[in-house]
């Protein structure tokens, strides 16, 4: 694997406010455990084109290489914490990799 950037961009709803609450106070430990960055959120982001994703909120988040981000995903105390997540929204969640454009 190379040190490119790796970008987490995810689309949620949460239908479990309490629930979701448990996930979010836990979050940060992992992302800075793994060397991620978190970079923002939106609770009402605008669809300039194209099919209106999930309603809710956009989060994106990085990390400097995709050992970092594969080591966050596979972190037994993060995946145990995600139970809260998966408990509470409905989610999409990619992984795009920060690799420029062909010239």
């Amino acid at each position: 694997m190379s040190s490119i950037p790796v970008y987490m961009v995810v689309n949620l709803t949460i239908k479990d406010a309490d629930e979701y609450r448990i996930y979010e106070k836990g979050f940060f430990k992992f992302l800075k455990k793994h060397n991620g960055t978190f970079i923002t959120y939106d609770d009402s982001p605008d669809v300039l084109e194209g099919s209106k994703p999930l309603p809710g909120r956009v989060i994106i988040f990085s990390f400097p290489s995709e050992k970092d981000a594969d080591n966050w995903w596979n972190d037994e105390g993060y995946q145990e914490l995600s139970k809260h997540r998966r408990a509470a929204t409905e989610i999409t969640l990619q992984r795009v990799k920060g690799i420029p454009p062909r010239e």
